[in-house]
């Protein structure tokens, strides 16, 4: 398993400049904090996966570069969703007028949003129940469009606001239709 959950008791209520203070003394490690105050221990990737992570991001920085609609982020960013989690997609993006209503002080902080488009890379030991979970999560947070990419089972779950998960088994490309225009994320290494 790639994730540790660490129960901690119910009183036990981190701030975010708590938590922020855990993951700075901790800088090693990627944390995450759950909607109900689990703390997510999770373990570097293989090499297939972080090259894999890697080909997607900058399919998705070089589309960002040309057509300036938003911001993109990779896998150190922390977005403080809604619902009190603060997760950490493997790659996501926001739209340019939601990046341009925060504060500076806000953009140099977890982010207060879901990210617009998300995208969990599903590596040799993950859960996928749980990036499953992990991606609905992000959907009843706002999120407008995401893809789990599961390379074992050369599968991706497409995940789109207000519609059924869509299965793809072995998709040659994928859209970023209408949230990103233009984007085609061709076939991952």
């Amino acid at each position: 398993m790639t994730a540790l959950t660490l129960q901690l008791p119910a009183n036990l209520k981190f701030t975010d400049e708590e938590f922020e203070q855990i993951v700075a003394v901790n800088k090693y490690l990627r944390l995450e904090l759950t909607a109900d105050r689990e703390l997510v221990i999770m373990s570097p990737t293989g090499g297939e996966t972080g090259n894999r992570n890697f080909d997607l991001l900058g399919q998705l920085w070089f589309w960002n570069s040309k057509n300036n609609l938003g911001k993109a982020f990779d896998s150190s960013t922390g977005f403080k969703l809604p619902n009190g989690a603060t997760r950490s997609p493997d790659a996501s993006w926001i739209k340019m007028e939601r990046w341009d209503a925060l504060t500076p002080e806000q953009r140099k902080k977890y982010l207060p949003l879901c990210p617009d488009f998300a995208v969990e890379l599903v590596s040799e030991t993950d859960d996928v129940e749980d990036t499953q979970a992990k991606m609905q999560e992000y959907l009843a947070n706002g999120l407008q469009l995401g893809w789990l990419i599961n390379p074992k089972r050369q599968q991706v779950i497409i995940y789109r606001h207000n519609q059924a998960p869509e299965v793809l088994q072995s998709p040659i490309s994928l859209s970023g239709e209408d949230v990103l225009p233009g984007f085609i994320l061709i076939r991952l290494g």
